[in-house]
């Protein structure tokens, strides 16, 4: 346990879980998951977006070249493009994780819309034409 009461929790200890749980053997668990994990790396490495419904989006965005600087020597350095993994929460995980109550999805109004008569403007008052030159007298 780390000194900010964080507890780290690894591939082993979620394989012991789900074995307990299911009552399969640590070996096919761990197996599963692997493949599992293996999966998603290969999704992610050909640049296809993984959705999992209510808990969460995994995709690959592009990082465009940008110039840094080193904030320790202020020297200006070139970062190349990069590619990264994104993840997008989903409903049920911000629920549980972030405090936030889950958000049922609004009910579409199927009724056609009622425009609304809009007001007309009032008329701009006429400003006095102005001189044609510069000149204050």
């Amino acid at each position: 346990m780390s000194s900010d009461g964080i507890h780290t929790t690894t591939k082993k200890e979620l394989v012991s879980r789900i074995a307990d749980r299911t009552g399969q053997t640590k070996v096919v668990v761990k197996e599963i998951l692997q493949a599992f994990l293996d999966e998603i790396v290969l999704e992610l490495a050909q640049g296809n977006r993984l959705e999992f419904r209510e808990f969460g989006v995994f995709e690959v965005k592009e990082r465009r070249a940008r110039r840094a600087q080193n904030p320790r020597t202020l020297e200006k350095v070139d970062v190349p493009a990069k590619r990264i993994v994104k993840f997008k929460v989903g409903r049920e995980m911000r629920a549980k994780v972030c405090d936030e109550p889950a958000l049922k999805k609004p009910v579409k109004d199927t009724r056609a819309p009622v425009k609304e008569p809009r007001p007309e403007p009032a008329p701009t008052p006429r400003q006095p034409a102005r001189p044609s030159s510069n000149s204050p007298f």
